[in-house]
């Protein structure tokens, strides 16, 4: 069974992630993609909406527990090439040729507020759920393309409070900072982003030239400093 599967609704292509939690793993990224490759062969689609088919949660971030498996077995390959894959699905949002909205229902969490950042729009439930970044507390490395992705979304004063305090935000909060437009409810939160989302009727050259020209520094470090960093950066003698 795939985690994440996608409908069409008239000219909105509504992608939902079904895995519970919905933790980024090598599965996550395989049916991500898949879902994206097959919505771009659709050019009726003119918007997609991202959204949980969780109750409680948007999207936990990286699978820790999946993790925790490959650095008990020293897999490194295994570890690069996943991250190589959160790369991977990170650009497809990015430079997506039609908008992307995320539809947050419950938390965003980590990796999850990254792919939220990655998204050209964002509405969030105000009845549940929190939005932060928990890095420094699980104690997993920000990559500089991580951190130019945030920024793309959070303003920098309230990043620097976001990523070093772990601090948890609601979506009123976020709203305040215009992070995300807070909706009153899950109900609430899926007509809006579905409205919004059909107002979308541009052509697909333009607007893919206008995300790579907004996006390209945050690419340009995927394939550059990235790569420096997480060789530098020991998984295996991580201090504690």
């Amino acid at each position: 069974m795939p985690v994440v599967e996608w409908e069409k609704d008239g000219t909105v292509a509504i992608v939902k992630m079904i895995n519970g939690e919905n933790k980024l793993n090598p599965e996550f990224n395989r049916d991500f993609l898949q879902a994206f490759a097959e919505i771009e062969q659709d050019k009726t689609i003119k918007a997609v909406v991202l959204c949980s088919g969780d109750e409680k949660n948007w999207c936990q971030g990286i699978d820790l527990v999946w993790m925790q498996g490959r650095l008990a077995q020293n897999d490194r390959e295994g570890i690069l090439n996943f991250i190589s894959g959160l790369g991977d699905i990170f650009q497809r949002v990015l430079f997506f040729p039609v908008p992307v909205i995320a539809a947050i229902g419950g938390h965003a969490v980590a990796g999850g507020v990254l792919l939220a950042c990655a998204c050209d729009f964002r509405f969030m439930s105000a009845d549940k759920g929190f939005f932060f970044l928990s890095e420094v507390d699980v104690g997993v490395p920000f990559l500089p393309s991580a951190l130019a992705l945030v920024r793309k979304a959070i303003p920098e004063y309230q990043l620097c409070k976001m990523l070093y305090t772990g601090q948890r935000y609601t979506a009123s909060e976020l709203e305040l900072h215009h992070i995300v437009q807070a909706c009153a409810d899950k109900e609430a939160l899926m007509t809006g982003a579905m409205a919004f989302a059909r107002t979308f009727n541009k052509k697909r050259g333009i607007f893919s030239e206008l995300k790579k020209c907004a996006n390209k520094s945050i690419a340009d470090l995927m394939a550059g400093d990235d790569l420096r960093h997480i060789e530098g950066f020991n998984f295996f003698a991580r201090e504690s």
